[in-house]
């Protein structure tokens, strides 16, 4: 059965990502759009194959149609929309970051559980097939005890030394108050979601460089973090804005073996997955079917999770434990220190 989705808030990401990963998910179907814009909230559904399209939150939750609300809105208001969709009985798969603080996130995950309607994280890198096979070899302990893994996700211009205007950025992500940090909110969010689900295992300690958490440069354009794992596995974490030639990759160094997804820390279903051991050799290459593969794969995972099918969905408490590492962060650039996370 198609299951009837809602988009919130209708901005570059929306239209060039989820929209079409909704129409090409197999258990979905895009049945309402908002916009306070009811032009534009009309001229995405006329694009995006959207049945209905409202100037109205309020309106779009009366609709018996939709079951799942995606919110894209700015992070500040995540918590009064999903509440607002959980008491109108509508499952709710959230943009990353979840949410500003870990008392917002408590909320959510509360009124989801009340309400009895899941809660679901957009962590769609979790959804590249090479990543879930690093995940397999990892948990399956074919790469033996985790020492390293390593993360690095960054963009830039040739020649710029200081990101400037992002074509298509909604001016809500410069605003301190609204976005809540820079660059770690775009890409590191993603990074350390992959490194909590790969190793299945909870950060107890954050180390965070970054070139920003100053008064004249509130917002981080480039962050490197260090993080220890509960177990003792170490996690070295790149994000950034000023790395125009960067490469993207996943690397997990075990203690019998190594499993890489070489490109693979982005937005389409490309890269190389590798991985050599006492027992893997594995060399596949990726590419993207369609600019919207790991999004369809994170919407058929929502809409399994919402039939009772386990899958790699992220839920409101990835979404939380990745809020802590996030306010860890903002805590270490400032202060200079090793923050603890305190479970």
């Amino acid at each position: 059965m198609s299951i009837g989705w809602g988009m919130v808030s209708l901005g570059r990401h929306p239209s060039g990502k989820m929209a079409p990963g909704i129409n090409e998910a197999q258990n979905a179907h895009i049945e309402a759009v908002y916009s306070r814009d009811l032009g534009r909230a009309k001229e995405f559904a006329k694009n995006h194959n959207s049945r209905t399209a409202y100037d109205s939150y309020a309106e779009l939750l009366k609709n018996p149609e939709v079951k799942v609300v995606y919110l894209a809105s700015p992070n500040s208001l995540h918590k009064e929309q999903t509440i607002m969709a959980a008491k109108a009985g509508k499952h709710v798969l959230c943009e990353k970051p979840m949410a500003l603080n870990i008392s917002d996130c408590d909320e959510m995950i509360e009124a989801c559980e009340k309400a009895g309607v899941h809660l679901g994280i957009a962590f769609h890198a979790r959804h590249h097939p090479g990543n879930e096979k690093v995940k397999e070899l990892v948990s399956g302990q074919n790469l033996g005890t985790v020492a390293l893994i390593k993360t690095q996700w960054a963009g830039g211009v040739r020649g710029q030394v200081r990101p400037g205007e992002r074509v298509g950025r909604e001016q809500w992500w410069d605003e301190p108050s609204l976005v809540g940090a820079g660059t770690f909110m775009g890409n590191g969010v993603h990074q350390v979601d992959m490194m909590r689900w790969i190793l299945n295992d909870e950060v107890e300690e954050v180390s965070a460089i970054t070139d920003g958490q100053t008064k004249e440069q509130p917002l981080e354009n480039l962050a490197t973090l260090v993080l220890r794992f509960r177990s003792g596995s170490i996690g070295v974490l790149v994000s950034g804005r000023r790395i125009p030639d960067s490469q993207n990759d996943l690397v997990v160094y075990g203690s019998q073996g190594r499993a890489a997804v070489y490109s693979g820390m982005g937005t389409t279903l490309e890269g190389l997955l590798e991985a050599v051991g006492d027992d893997i050799a594995i060399k596949q290459e990726f590419s993207p079917p369609s600019n919207a593969g790991m999004y369809a794969n994170m919407v058929e995972a929502f809409g399994n999770r919402i039939n009772n099918i386990a899958g790699n969905s992220a839920t409101g408490y990835d979404g939380m434990k990745v809020c802590q590492v996030t306010l860890a962060m903002i805590e270490s650039a400032r202060s200079k220190k090793t923050v603890s996370i305190a479970h």
